[in-house]
């Protein structure tokens, strides 16, 4: 693919999973989230190595990794993120606990629920079924650093998506989980 096609599908990619994330949190309530979700991949850092690694089909940080060992994009990506599981990253409070997942705040944790429901309609278009994000997380469920109040919710949200399907689970979200009422 020549360097203006990947150019002009990485613009799509990333403006089609942002769009997509947006209908999705503003369903919920998060406009302001809903907004500035994903910014930073116009950024220079991540919008030129996105386009040098576009794949179309899976990211772009992907390639890198490749190529590299690692990301450069993905590590400026997860660290200027909140919705990112790795943002929330630390050492424990005992030395020996090593580095741990943080409690996420839970309107962190829904973003990251959308995210995940928006990448796997972005990437896998006619062929996503509500199963998809659950399916893609539990492909890494073994690798990921997240605190068990987090990973509770969040696995309780794909599995609802999974068997109850969007509508209900988008209004569970808006009415239960985001409620300050709501015990986390």
């Amino acid at each position: 693919m020549k360097k203006a096609g990947k150019v002009w599908n990485h613009f799509c990619t990333i403006t089609r999973h942002k769009l997509l994330v947006m209908q999705g949190c503003f369903r919920v309530g998060l406009y302001w989230q809903g907004l500035l979700h994903d910014l930073s991949k116009y950024g220079w850092t991540e919008f030129s190595l996105g386009c040098r690694y576009y794949l179309g089909t899976e990211s772009p940080h992907n390639g890198e990794r490749r190529a590299y060992g690692y990301s450069l994009a993905w590590l400026h990506h997860k660290g200027c993120n909140k919705h990112h599981l790795e943002y929330w990253t630390d050492f424990g409070p005992k030395k020996e606990d090593g580095i741990v997942g943080m409690k996420m705040p839970k309107k962190y944790v829904v973003e990251m629920f959308i995210d995940r429901v928006s990448a796997s309609k972005n990437y896998q278009k006619e062929k996503y079924t509500d199963a998809s994000p659950l399916e893609y997380y539990e492909r890494g469920r073994g690798y990921y650093l997240l605190h068990p109040d987090t990973r509770k919710l969040l696995e309780e949200l794909l599995w609802m998506l999974k068997e109850q399907g969007e509508p209900e689970t988008f209004s569970y979200v808006k009415n239960k989980v985001l409620k300050k009422e709501f015990a986390y």
